[in-house]
Order: structure tokens, then C-alpha cells, then sequence
């Protein structure tokens, strides 16, 4: 079960996931009017596909949260938490295919470049676009980086990211008017190996989770487990630490030595010590599992 302030972060997460995905939305609409039929601008066309790109990403997550947060039943006995992960990757893939497109506009731009209307309009609404991307993402990791969760920490940079390419739409409509109309299809090519970029990296960390990876943090926590399995009386050696992370919590199996004569209540009083130490230190720790072998004095 999900402890009361996991849940509320979630909760606030999922509230700016939405805000977001409206915000960009609507902002990406203004910008690809204003570029196809007024400004002419591939990249201002090119930031407001992003930007409804990145307000799609922000909908999938939410989506993604409103489902997460369901407990586990009898059919997913862990929980709701790999669909976070599926989510992220489905967020990728769309990031994935604006790419391209924006590609496909800039090149086009490059070969049959066309003269920019009315830049500075533009830059104006790309600049209004950017700031309100920054301060949404810089809010999500301020405010929601306990989630501790991929597809959160993918819609956070990926907000950033769009405000980001909102201010080099501006420099790229800038140079336009002043006669480097090669800037608009630049500006359009690096737009897109941003997009790129982020979607890598995403897709990597949400795939490693999705077939219970253990790298990083991981493989510290496991470490760590077994150094505090060994300092508990009784334990004479602890020899299996499986760890897996599920969305933002870790869970783990653990097998530990104690003396063959050891009672019921001895072994409970051990295993209940393992988990309170182990849970405490490790914050994300959510459930270990202790299997139990006698211990065999070795013979003479």
C-alpha cells in the first residue's frame, strides 16, 4: 500500500501533469497557425509541434499517475507501478515521431528556404511559450522529485526542454529578420536532436526497469542490505540480495544464514529487525521478502 505521502505527491504531480498538458497544448495550437499562416517560420511551426508534443507526453503521464495509484489486486499482485514505465515509453515514442516530422520541415526549409513574416511577433509568442514551459519544470522537479518516479522525471525535462527550444525559436526568428533566413532551418534541425536526445535517455531507463535491472542505486541498496543483514545477532552470513525497482519504489529478496537451532520467535525477532533497519535507511525500500537457510558449522 502506498504511504500517505507518496500518495500526495503523487496527487500534486498529477495535478501539474495536467496544468502542463493543457498549457502546451494550447500554446503549440497559437504557434503552428501563427507559423503556417502568418509568420511562415518552419521553426516557430517546428516549437509549436513540440509543444504539443510535450503537452501530449505530460497527458500520458498523467494518465499514467491516475492509474499508478491504484493498490495492488488479485491479478497485479505488485501493483499498478510498471505502468509507469510503460508510460514513459509510449511518451518517448511520440517524442520519437514529432522528430522527425520537424526534421523532415527543416530540411525543406534548408533546400527552398522561404522568407520570415512578421518575426518579431513570433519571437514574442515563442518567448511567452518558454517562460511558461521553464517555470512549470522547474516547479515539477522542485516540487515532485520525492515521486522518484522515470515518467515523472521525463515530463519534467522534457517541459524544461520545450521551454528551452521555445527561446531558440526566438534567436532563430530574430536572425531571420535580420537576413540569415538559414537560422530558421538550423534552429528546426537542433529542435529535433534535443527531442532525440531526451527520448534516448528515457526510453533506456524506462526499458532497464520494465526487466528489473539492477545498475546504480540498485546495486548500492544491495550492498547495503546485506552489510545490515550481517550486524543483526544471529545472522551468520547473508548471501542473496535480489533487488528490482517499480516506479518509485524498490523491492527485494533476501536470504540469510542463522544457526539451525535458532527458534520461531528468535527468527522473527531477526527478520523483524533486518526489515526495520533496512527500510529505514533505504526510504524507497518498499517490501523484502527473507528467505531463511540453517547454517552448518564446517567440519574438522
Amino acid at each position: 500500500m502506498m504511504a500517505l505521502d507518496q500518495e500526495s505527491v503523487v496527487n500534486r504531480t498529477e495535478t501539474v501533469a495536467f496544468i502542463t498538458t493543457i498549457s502546451l497544448v494550447s500554446l503549440g495550437i497559437i504557434q503552428i497557425i501563427l507559423g503556417e499562416t502568418v509568420s511562415r517560420s518552419v521553426s516557430l511551426i517546428a516549437n509549436g509541434f513540440d509543444c504539443i508534443g510535450d503537452g501530449f507526453v505530460s497527458g500520458i503521464v498523467w494518465g499514467g499517475l491516475r492509474v499508478f495509484k491504484k493498490p495492488a489486486d488479485q491479478r497485479f499482485h505488485f501493483g499498478y507501478y510498471k505502468l509507469e514505465n510503460l508510460a514513459s515509453i509510449a511518451a518517448t515514442i511520440v517524442m520519437f515521431i514529432l522528430a522527425g516530422y520537424i526534421m523532415f520541415r527543416s530540411y525543406n526549409q534548408l533546400v527552398a528556404p522561404e522568407d520570415v513574416q512578421l518575426p518579431f511577433i513570433g519571437a514574442l509568442v515563442a518567448f511567452l511559450a518558454g517562460l511558461i514551459a521553464i517555470v512549470l519544470g522547474i516547479y515539477k522537479i522542485v516540487k515532485c522529485k520525492s515521486a522518484g518516479m522515470s515518467s515523472v522525471k521525463l515530463d519534467a525535462f522534457n517541459t524544461i526542454k520545450d521551454g528551452t527550444t521555445s527561446f531558440l525559436t526566438v534567436v532563430a526568428l530574430v536572425l531571420s529578420s535580420s537576413g540569415f533566413t538559414i537560422a530558421d532551418s538550423i534552429i528546426g534541425f537542433i529542435i529535433a536532436g534535443l527531442i532525440i536526445t531526451i527520448g534516448f535517455a528515457a526510453i533506456k531507463e524506462a526499458g532497464y526497469m520494465l526487466v528489473d535491472a539492477c545498475d546504480g542505486d540498485c546495486l548500492m541498496y544491495s550492498v547495503l542490505i546485506k552489510t545490515y543483514a550481517e550486524r543483526v545477532p544471529g545472522v551468520k552470513a547473508a548471501q542473496v540480495v535480489r533487488l528490482r525497482r517499480t516506479g518509485p519504489v524498490v523491492q527485494g529478496e533476501l536470504e540469510i544464514m542463522v544457526p539451525g537451532e535458532m527458534t520461531i520467535s528468535e527468527l522473527d525477532r531477526v527478520q523483524t529487525e533486518i526489515i526495520s533497519i533496512a527500510t529505514q535507511k533505504i526510504t524507497e525500500l518498499e517490501r523484502l521478502t527473507i528467505t531463511v537457510v540453517p547454517f552448518e558449522k564446517e567440519k574438522n
